[in-house]
């Protein structure tokens, strides 16, 4: 291995460097890698392959492209790589690969890479042991005390949109905003018969993971959305949505987060009762009167 190729960043850059004088089964390769540089630690050589659609000496001939002697040397420094998590140069490095995918394609690589990666996340999510799952965790939703929504980052969208939606028929949902400096006082009030709704992809944002302490501590049961059942916040869990989200952006893509929201809600309002409805109407009728939609 050259000392270019150090490390998992570094590596990332010398394909992207190479990626025009690939021959068109390497360039597969690389832009597997690229795309999935945590499938590469977490998949097997054949499994990746399968992935890439290329043989797996061709991801071999990539590693030796790039300074290894072998492709287990190579996985090992993506390995490496997630279990230190390097948050500070995850999501730049991404945003470059993005920028050389776009340079050495003049067609529309990019946008097809997104529909791509939009089907297939979504295509992971709608299967029957999703659904089983779907329709505990909108019993727990129900028939809670109170259901807290949690995330923060780009999950807080996620954690918004589940709150807003969901209070709408369920005056008991609310978010926890962490407000300046009010984070640890919302927390404060999760009792044992109540239901933490929570969002967290990697990088795992700290707030999320000790919050959700903070609940298991309290008894609640959680219900969490996020990618690996390895995930900081599954551990304990009531129930866990291990969902996908690849994308050719530079940050994780929210697509099956959102649909997965709004399948739940659906499922939470189809066996909810007369008061719910009645708290739809009353909703629709306040926007009304105080001009909430535009009307010409």
């Amino acid at each position: 291995m050259t000392s270019s190729t150090s490390d998992a960043s570094s590596v990332l850059k010398e394909i992207s460097a190479q990626y025009p004088r690939f021959t068109t089964q390497l360039k597969k390769a690389a832009d597997y890698v690229l795309e999935q540089p945590v499938n590469v630690a977490l998949l097997s050589i054949r499994k990746s392959a399968v992935e890439a659609g290329v043989t797996p000496s061709t991801l071999t001939r990539l590693a030796k492209s790039v300074g290894f002697d072998r492709y287990g040397s190579f996985r090992q420094l993506f390995k490496e790589a997630v279990n230190a998590r390097q948050a500070g140069t995850y999501f730049s490095d991404r945003a470059q690969c993005l920028q050389e995918m776009g340079h050495h394609h003049s067609e529309n690589k990019v946008f097809v890479e997104f529909a791509d990666s939009a089907f297939k996340n979504l295509e992971q999510l709608f299967q029957d042991d999703t659904y089983n799952k779907l329709q505990d965790a909108a019993q727990l939703v129900i028939n809670a005390r109170k259901v807290f929504s949690l995330g923060f980052r780009d999950m807080y969208t996620c954690a918004y949109h589940f709150s807003y939606v969901g209070g709408i028929a369920f005056p008991h949902i609310q978010l926890i905003r962490g407000y300046q400096g009010t984070l640890l006082s919302e927390l404060g009030d999760i009792r044992a018969d109540d239901v933490v709704v929570a969002f967290c992809f990697e990088p795992y944002t700290t707030e999320t993971v000790q919050a959700i302490r903070v609940a298991r501590d309290a008894g609640a049961k959680i219900i969490a959305f996020t990618d690996s059942l390895r995930s900081p916040i599954a551990l304990g869990s009531e129930i866990v949505f291990s969902l996908k989200n690849d994308t050719p952006h530079f940050f994780p893509s929210l697509t099956s987060t959102i649909t997965l929201i709004e399948a739940l809600l659906a499922e939470c309002v189809s066996i909810g009762n007369k008061e719910m409805v009645s708290n739809i109407n009353r909703f629709e009728e306040t926007l009304h009167r105080l001009g909430g939609y535009h009307e010409d």
